[in-house]
């Protein structure tokens, strides 16, 4: 039988309640008011692991950045995607909006030559414009950073005199390849300095941080940085029972500690067993024993979709590290550890450490320290019959 569920878990879904992120928004808000009045604003990063509500958080933000007047675009960044064709197309994609408006449409030769000379420069094969010979000579050239600044600056430019301000949404920074991040972190450097009205709002996983100041150790003072986490109890309480009564159901004070519990307060956790406890009761009143016979099915559901998804893009000697870091027994866990269990070095192993950062599985929490980006990915492995036998084999308790 269809039943109306209102709660919505899922890559970046808003759910129905956006629980615990008003002071964050209320935050940006501001930053967003001074964008309009042209007063220099700092970007802004939000960090967390998977399934904290990073990207629901930004697409909200870029809701209300629009009913004000902001130009936004949102680009989700990929390992295997290009993001400079991305930010040329967003880039092109301000030039037309300004160039419906006949008093501004002399600003656009200018930004669109730099857009050309970004496109070509960067990979000249995958270049959507129709250029000749003579135009491609004119327009490469090999330096990113400078054709992105140029960019930057001259769409800056004209977004400061057509009054419409600029913010690029970029979600999933941590795969972002180093040259395209040093560029976009120079070129919006350059662009700040001379005031232009153009601001980025981004969202990736915990090591962003460190990727962004090794680039260039400017950058910290470029961003307002902003960790999002789990929420705090009343928080979650507001997750679990604001959705259910549009629907005229509530739920008891022990199921939603035992739901505070099971999902330690992360927000797509929340939604994921709110879903099923919903959909399986049929009563006004949720208790805890409805919680309590639904957990079978979430564990299952978050195994088969969120945690399974991740698990079988590691590779055999992956997998062995992640066993490894379970093993320890409690996150986060140092290398040294890791290598323990393993029996190995430290050297030996630190080709799988890096593999598992670059794909986004774990993260340095501080110096040698290891964790994973998925909240109780351990406790999954330790559910798996394959990390029970890999401890047989090696004589682990």
């Amino acid at each position: 039988m269809f039943k109306v569920n209102p709660y919505r878990p899922g890559a970046g879904l808003m759910p129905v309640y956006l629980a615990g992120r008003d002071e964050d928004i209320k935050n940006i808000e501001n930053l967003f008011d001074g964008l309009m009045l042209n007063i220099p604003t700092q970007s802004v990063i939000f960090s967390g692991l998977r399934g904290v509500g990073k990207t629901v958080l930004i697409n909200r933000l870029q809701t209300i950045a629009e009913e004000k007047g902001i130009f936004c675009r949102h680009i989700e960044v990929e390992e295997r995607n290009d993001f400079i064709s991305q930010i040329a197309s967003c880039s092109q994609a301000f030039l037309r909006k300004i160039s419906t408006v006949e008093k501004f449409k002399h600003l656009i030769q200018k930004p669109l030559d730099a857009i050309k000379a970004l496109v070509v420069s960067f990979d000249p094969g995958e270049n959507t414009f129709s250029l000749s010979v003579q135009e491609r000579e004119l327009y490469t050239t090999v330096n990113l950073t400078q054709s992105l600044t140029d960019v930057f600056c001259t769409i800056g430019e004209a977004a400061g005199k057509a009054e419409t301000p600029i913010c690029f949404f970029i979600d999933e920074i941590q795969y972002m390849k180093s040259n395209e991040l040093g560029a976009l972190i120079a070129a919006l450097h350059r662009a700040n300095q001379l005031g232009y009205p153009v601001m980025i709002v981004g969202a990736g996983l915990p090591k962003i941080y460190s990727m962004l100041s090794e680039e260039k150790s400017y950058s910290e003072r470029l961003f307002v940085y902003k960790e999002i986490g789990s929420l705090e109890e009343t928080q979650a309480r507001e997750a679990i029972e604001k959705p259910a009564e549009k629907m005229h159901v509530r739920y008891t004070d022990d199921a939603v500690t035992k739901i505070i519990r099971l999902t330690k307060g992360y927000p797509f956790f929340i939604q994921q067993l709110c879903q099923i406890v919903y959909q399986n009761t049929s009563t006004d009143v949720i208790d805890g024993k409805c919680v309590e016979k639904n957990v079978e099915e979430f564990l299952k559901t978050l195994d088969n979709g969120f945690f399974k998804v991740r698990y079988e893009r590691c590779s055999e000697a992956d997998k062995k590290f992640i066993f490894a870091m379970t093993a320890c027994g409690e996150l986060p866990c140092t290398i040294s550890s890791v290598a323990k269990i393993m029996n190995k070095t430290v050297n030996s192993i630190s080709t799988s450490r890096a593999q598992l950062i670059s794909k986004g599985i774990i993260y340095s929490v501080r110096y040698k320290e290891l964790d994973f980006t998925v909240p109780e990915f351990d406790a999954y492995v330790r559910r798996l019959e394959e990390y029970r036998e890999w401890k047989k084999e090696n004589k682990i308790r």
